[in-house]
């Protein structure tokens, strides 16, 4: 028997080459006979032609993935730059109008609207519901809707205010359903003074920044304050020079939605220029200021004068305040030249002032309309350099003072018809330290703040 190799070519799934040895006999001279035993099975062709297809598929696929990654890779590089560019963009805007970004869609904000108008709508019909407060914000949910329609046409970044304005809302409507679920509701009706006094006084509604700008943080707004006046919707912005002491004009607004809005303005300029020199004549001095039947009262520029100027016509008076001290003699704690400060409430027209008699003591005057003249006084026995401001409700002088950055109080109260004077303590929040001005409309019941540049208003309640 004679060794012969033999190599046998095996062709298996993998394609891998085999060899073996095997033991055979020699036949004739040149001839090696070799016995191989193979497999019973047939070679796959057909499960190695399959796994050939499915290699090919794979390998397509793999193909159109990598694309799909390079084409990915692209739009990613894409919108990175977008998001640079965004970036930089809201950057730049932080740096110029931080307060004007936008924080909501104004899709979310008409949502948010037909809430607060099914919510109060509901209320409108419970037990004590058809309340005046009710009302009020009823009214002004109404005008939110139409101002965020308007806005939307406009610059998108003054949706910020409306915003703010529905937060407020959202709170007095809490505020206003707690007091229905209490108890019934004793509201004293607008222009009634048959109360008790001052019971409590709101958090602050932030309306906006002055038009002129930040730099100008003293000044004065509302509305026409006189009682049952015919020039409700009327709203009046006063910002006096950034030296804190000249009310050059004052700006008129027609309605709300356009002070929101700076639209429809209406000046009505104090300082005249003549032979191009800057005349003060009718200028006004300090932010006691207040729109009284259509007139602007106000302090004429350095002196003891009264200012009375029509905002219809442009008529221009002035009268002595006889006896008053002037040119920051006097002035509120915090705030300059407030010597003289108007009010208006449901009795009428009043000045606080002081004099040499009084020693620096509040003295409140009652202003006859008519004659442009004030006649009748009260001495108080509160130093008006330790209060941080003062207003009128039903002839009854409230005064306040400082608490610290966030906080007032009102502290202080004399009646006119009794000449009876006394002290409270009725807090009262602020967005601000200072205080450069604080008036009470009697036709709303909210008193009205200009502080540092800024405007609010606080919606107040009587004790019935």
């Amino acid at each position: 028997m004679y060794i012969c190799l033999l190599t046998l070519v095996l062709i298996h799934a993998a394609a891998a080459f085999v060899a073996q040895n095997a033991t055979g006999i020699l036949a004739g001279k040149d001839h090696c006979v070799c016995e191989v035993l193979l497999p019973d099975s047939s070679f796959p062709a057909k499960r190695v032609g399959a796994l050939e297809d499915e290699t090919i598929r794979l390998s397509n696929r793999v193909e159109d993935e990598m694309q799909k990654l390079e084409e990915q890779d692209i739009i990613l590089d894409t919108y990175s730059e977008k998001i640079i560019n965004l970036t930089r963009r809201v950057e730049y805007l932080e740096k110029l109008h931080p307060e004007s970004l936008v924080e909501i869609s104004f899709e979310v904000l008409k949502r948010e609207i037909r809430e607060l108008e099914m919510y109060i709508s509901a209320m409108r019909v419970k037990p004590n519901g058809n309340s005046v407060q009710v009302e009020t914000l009823y009214n002004e949910v109404k005008n939110m809707s139409k101002t965020v329609g308007q806005l939307e046409t406009l610059d998108k970044n003054n949706v910020l205010q409306a915003k703010r304005e529905i937060v407020n809302l959202k709170k007095r409507l809490v505020d206003c359903e707690k007091n229905l679920k209490a108890k019934p509701s004793l509201m004293v009706p607008l222009g009634s003074c048959q109360h008790q006094g001052l019971a409590h006084i709101s958090k602050p509604n932030l309306m906006q920044l002055n038009w002129k700008g930040n730099a100008y943080k003293s000044g004065a707004w509302g509305k026409d304050a006189a009682w049952n006046t015919t020039k409700k919707s009327l709203y009046w912005v006063a910002p006096l020079n950034t030296d804190g002491r000249v009310l050059e004009s004052i700006r008129i607004y027609p309605s709300m939605s356009d002070l929101q809005m700076y639209k429809n303005p209406i000046d009505l300029p104090l300082s005249m220029l003549i032979k191009n020199k800057l005349n003060n004549t009718f200028a006004g001095q300090g932010a006691g200021v207040v729109v009284h039947n259509n007139n602007l009262y106000y302090n004429c520029f350095n002196s003891h004068d009264m200012c009375r100027a029509s905002l219809t016509s442009g008529v221009y008076q002035k009268k002595p305040l006889l006896n008053a001290l002037f040119n920051n003699r006097f002035s509120y704690a915090g705030t300059m030249f407030q010597d003289m400060d108007f009010s208006s409430d449901e009795k009428g027209l009043w000045v606080i002032f002081t004099t040499e008699k009084s020693a620096g003591k509040i003295v409140v005057g009652k202003v006859n309309v008519a004659t442009f003249t004030v006649d009748n006084i009260w001495i108080t026995t509160q130093n008006k350099s330790d209060a941080s401001n003062a207003f009128m409700i039903c002839g009854v002088l409230y005064v306040t003072r400082s608490l610290g950055p966030k906080m007032e109080e009102v502290f202080y109260m004399f009646d006119t018809k009794t000449g009876k004077e006394g002290h409270l303590s009725i807090m009262m929040e602020k967005m601000a330290e200072k205080v450069h001005s604080l008036s009470y409309n009697s036709n709303d019941r909210k008193l009205y703040m200009f502080s540092e540049g800024y405007l609010l208003h606080y919606d107040i309640a009587l004790k019935p």
